[in-house]
């Protein structure tokens, strides 16, 4: 089952996916359908912690001529940092280079301390797709993205759907793409992760106790192509979502609208 939140008249609401409404169309419990321009969508559940994960697919750390990692290269992202499914993320006036990031995102679904890596899909609720832009012009350490790059408020899009864990067959091969203004520009399938999904479970719940609401990013293929301001970025992973979103100047940001913390 695929699941949302959204915002209509002020007002929250949990939906559902309804195909006859149309692409990422949406049902109500009281029965009321909507398109997905008919209403202004929330990150599909309330996000606690954010844990992210650096160069995890080989692609990815080649464009860099990067040596593999020996273990993941793992940052934190705030609530506050994630945006609904069809908001603009800002681009500040100072970035000579921003880039997209299609990520599968494992939320989990129960108290995990201490996972064996052969139990890890137990403790794990569902999925969802993020992009995780990265503002390249402040990067200082490939190791440690710091907060400029990464933990802007609202610059994470994610969404639209919550997934059920049961609804995935095998996370680890799952076709990703982008798409900026209609043309294709990033193909990748979660297969070629360095560090595997069970892995990045078992990894994190060694380092702290995991809660139902925590997010693990699990890293993107190549990304090089450079944002202009008025792009309509689309982040799409088979069986999980496809999440639009559209690069906006200093200069014409709104105030931030609803994110994560509502």
């Amino acid at each position: 089952m695929k699941k949302a939140r959204v915002l209509i008249d002020g007002l929250v609401f949990d939906a559902f996916e309804d195909r006859f409404a149309g692409p990422n169309g949406i049902r109500l419990a009281d029965g009321r359908v909507f398109a997905e321009t008919d209403v202004s969508w929330l990150p599909p559940f309330r996000i606690r912690s954010a844990f992210a994960i650096g160069l995890n697919y080989k692609t990815h750390a080649d464009s860099l001529d990067f040596k593999l990692p020996a273990e993941p290269m793992a940052f934190y992202k705030a609530p506050n940092t994630f945006i609904g499914n069809r908001h603009a993320t800002r681009r500040p006036a100072d970035v000579s280079f921003m880039h997209y990031e299609c990520e599968l995102t494992i939320v989990i679904g129960k108290t995990a301390r201490r996972v064996p890596e052969e139990r890890a899909y137990e403790y794990i609720g569902g999925y969802t797709v993020c992009n995780d832009y990265a503002f390249r012009s402040y990067l200082r350490n490939y190791y440690r993205p710091n907060l400029k790059i990464k933990s802007r408020d609202c610059g994470t899009p994610i969404g639209p759907w919550f997934v059920d864990a049961a609804d995935i067959a095998d996370p680890m091969n799952l076709d990703l793409r982008c798409f900026v203004d209609g043309k294709q520009t990033m193909a990748g399938n979660t297969r070629d992760m360095i560090f595997s999904v069970p892995f990045l479970v078992s990894y994190f719940s060694r380092i702290l106790t995991l809660q139902p609401g925590d997010v693990i990013l699990t890293g993107c293929p190549e990304a090089k192509l450079d944002l202009p301001v008025g792009s309509e970025v689309v982040t799409e992973i088979d069986g999980v979502g496809r999440l639009s979103n559209f690069i906006a100047p200093d200069s014409e940001y709104p105030e931030p609208v609803p994110c994560a913390l509502r």
